[in-house]
């Protein structure tokens, strides 16, 4: 048997956005695990906003696992649900009611600044880039920067080693996002 690195990752209850948190658990298993291998694990709701700090107690329940192409050795993401100490889902799980509408539609857009010294990326030291619109979907150094590229494009392929879909990628319409 191995040992394998398990990040446990779950969305907490700060709004109006939530933020990724995650933990790693250490487990031995004679091949990469499946999910139904893989145990509920609980955590502190009262440090991600998800309970209060007397009854403190959280579930993560995992809902899909890939593997951890950014970590060397066995290693995996466990994508999880949050669900309250009596199994029903947390009223900051807001996935575990998807099943209830067979005509929802949603698609999944993960957006981010890279940031230098505290500020986005390609932005001046004092004031502000120029306006917005002319990065969206830009390519060249000046608009979106050839280190920022490379991140993106490592990122891309870090989702793609560990199997997880991905539609596309592009810049978005601020300087750094």
């Amino acid at each position: 048997m191995a040992k394998y690195k398990l990040e446990y990752l779950w969305l907490d209850g700060y709004t109006p956005v939530a933020n990724i948190r995650g933990k790693t658990k250490i487990a031995e298993f004679d091949d990469f695990p499946t999910l139904d291998q893989l145990d509920d694990w609980g955590f502190d709701g009262s440090s991600t906003q998800q309970a209060d700090g007397g009854d403190s107690d959280c579930m993560l329940k995992p809902v899909a696992v890939y593997p951890d192409a950014g970590r060397s050795g066995n290693a995996a993401l466990v994508m999880c649900e949050v669900m309250l100490p009596d199994g029903t889902p947390h009223p900051s799980n807001t996935r575990a009611t998807i099943i209830d509408d067979p005509g929802a539609w949603f698609g999944f857009e993960q957006e981010y600044f890279l940031e230098q010294d505290g500020r986005p990326l390609g932005w001046p030291e004092v004031g502000y880039p120029d306006p917005q619109g002319e990065y969206y979907t830009a390519v060249g150094n000046k608009n979106c920067g050839d280190i920022a590229r490379t991140i993106v494009e490592e990122h891309l392929d870090l989702c793609l080693a560990a199997g997880i879909n991905h539609e596309g990628i592009n810049a978005e319409v601020a300087k750094g996002q």
